[in-house]
């Protein structure tokens, strides 16, 4: 890098930057609707929930009472779970899909369907280690705070700010200016790492943030001033 002045603050991503998940989605639901009497392959119902996530609006409430978000959370995500398994021609085979996808919802709240990033751990003890200030950054919805703490995540951040609670999503730069106001942090003074170039990337350079571009898929990191 080529300025060597360090943040005040990094905000960092959580679905794909700091965990992923272990396999892929398509596994996961498929190993749970098989415990529910559904056989279904796990590459259909990847590429029929990557369909339905990229067909849904941004699942954020403006307006709601705090106290109504986490069904509203619960809500949205059973609608793309239900677009899935019909996309996937299998639906009906159900004997109950509400009992189904609260299992399936509250399991991704646990650490099970989760993995570490091996460089994360040693980066965020580091970074803690010289007195810099680390909050997350997410598109994710409430149950974020179940999985960081399930994860032995939750001890490195001082805030977590999420999309659903905030009612507006990266790229917004709204969410940005949210998140620095939590540190008392102006935008130059602060780095944002994620791995989407749209949501992360883009979204905190125009917020003014230094934006940082996690590529998972080939181990690299590229780094935007």
């Amino acid at each position: 890098m080529s300025d060597n002045k360090l943040p005040k603050v990094i905000f960092i991503d959580a679905v794909g930057t700091l965990f992923g998940v272990r396999g892929s989605v398509g596994e996961v639901y498929s190993a749970i609707a098989h415990q529910f009497g559904v056989v279904v392959p796990a590459e259909t119902l990847n590429e029929a929930f990557f369909q339905a996530f990229a067909a849904s609006s941004a699942p954020i409430f403006p307006g709601n009472d705090p106290e109504e978000i986490p069904q509203c959370e619960f809500e949205w995500w059973r609608v793309v779970a239900l677009r899935t398994f019909q996309q996937a021609g299998v639906l009906n085979q159900f004997a109950d899909f509400t009992d189904f996808f609260d299992y399936l919802y509250h399991h991704f709240a646990t650490a099970q369907p989760w993995f570490i990033y091996p460089d994360v751990v040693p980066a965020l003890e580091s970074w803690r280690r010289i007195g810099i200030q680390l909050g997350v950054l997410s598109n994710f919805d409430s149950r974020l705070h179940f999985v960081l703490k399930a994860l032995k995540l939750e001890e490195y951040f001082t805030s977590v700010t999420i999309s659903t609670q905030m009612g507006v999503a990266k790229p917004d730069p709204k969410i940005f200016t949210m998140a620095l106001e939590k540190h008392f942090c102006e935008p130059k003074d602060a780095w944002h790492i994620g791995d989407s170039f749209k949501e992360d990337y883009q979204g905190a350079k125009a917020a003014g943030l230094r934006a940082i571009l996690v590529e998972r898929s080939e181990h690299m990191v590229r780094v935007g001033a």
